[in-house]
C-alpha cells in the first residue's frame, strides 16, 4: 500500500515538534550549514515559527489564478510553497488568502514573490515568508503546476520536503534526510549546551573550541590548489623533482 512520503518517517505533529524545538539555525548547521532560502525571504507574521510538509505551485508570473486552487489543494498541517519567480511588483497572496490559510489549518506559506495587505498580515498567527510587498494585485489568467519540484528563495523543494520557519528564516529539509537531520540537530543542541556551561563557568571560548590547534594547522596547509597536485604525487611515491627544481 503506498504511503504519504511526508509521514514515513515520525508521525507529522511529533516531527513538528521536535523541528520547531531545534529551529533553523540548527537545522541548517545539520544540514552541513546548508538548506536555507535567501535572507530576503522575510516573515510578515504576528508568528514566524512553523513545520511542515511541503505543498508546492509554481505559477505563470504575476498571475494568482492557480494560488486559491492550490490552497484548497493543501492539507491541514502542510506548508504552501509558492514559486513566485521572484516577481516583486505584483502580490500573489493578502489578507483573504492568510485567512483561509489559517482557518484551513494549514502549517504556514512561503512565497518567492511579493504580498499584500501587509497591516492584516502582521496581526495573523499564520506565518507567511515572502521577498517584499506591493500592492498591485496579480492577474488571472494562466494555469499552473501543484505538487511539482520548484524553486523558492534560492532553494529547490519538492512536495513533501519539510519547511521550517522562525525568526532566523526558512530552511528545506529534503524528506529523505528528515531522520538524519533530526538525529544530528538533537546532537548539536547537547553540544550547544555543553559549551554554554562552559562558558557559564569562566572558560574561554577559543580555548573550548580549541581554535588555537584549528589556526596552527590551517598556517601549515597549503592554500594554492596547484600545490596539491604535488602533495599528492609525494604521496604516492611520484618524482617530486618539479618542486625541488621549480616550474621550467
Amino acid at each position: 500500500m503506498p504511503t504519504d512520503r511526508s509521514n514515513s518517517v515520525a508521525p507529522l505533529d511529533s516531527t513538528r515538534k521536535r523541528l520547531l524545538f531545534l529551529r533553523t539555525a540548527v537545522l541548517s548547521d545539520a544540514l552541513g550549514k546548508a538548506g536555507a532560502m535567501d535572507h530576503d525571504m522575510h516573515c510578515f507574521s504576528a508568528n514566524c515559527r512553523m513545520a511542515g510538509p511541503a505543498t508546492t505551485l509554481r505559477i505563470h508570473t504575476a498571475d494568482i489564478l492557480m494560488v486559491g486552487k492550490a490552497l484548497s489543494h493543501c492539507p491541514k498541517g502542510h506548508v504552501l510553497v509558492i514559486d513566485g519567480q521572484g516577481e516583486l511588483n505584483t502580490a500573489l497572496w493578502g489578507a483573504v488568502t492568510t485567512a483561509s490559510a489559517r482557518l484551513k489549518g494549514l502549517a504556514g506559506v512561503v512565497i518567492d514573490g511579493a504580498i499584500r495587505d501587509v497591516a492584516a498580515i502582521r496581526r495573523d498567527r499564520l506565518p507567511v515568508f515572502a521577498r517584499g510587498v506591493v500592492p498591485n494585485a496579480g492577474g488571472a489568467q494562466y494555469t499552473g503546476e501543484v505538487d511539482i519540484p520548484i524553486q523558492c528563495g534560492g532553494a529547490v523543494v519538492h512536495p513533501g520536503d519539510w519547511i521550517v520557519g522562525d525568526e532566523d528564516g526558512v530552511v528545506v529539509i529534503p524528506a529523505a534526510r528528515l531522520a538524519s537531520v533530526l538525529e544530528t540537530g538533537g546532537r548539536l543542541v547537547e553540544v550547544e549546551k555543553m559549551i554554554e556551561r562552559e562558558i557559564r563557568a569562566g572558560k574561554d571560548l577559543v580555548s573550548i573550541l580549541r581554535y588555537d590547534e584549528l589556526l596552527d594547522r590551517k598556517s601549515k596547509e597549503t592554500f594554492l590548489p596547484q600545490m596539491r597536485f604535488l602533495e599528492k604525487r609525494d604521496q604516492t611515491g611520484s618524482p617530486t623533482a618539479l618542486r625541488k627544481s621549480g616550474s621550467r
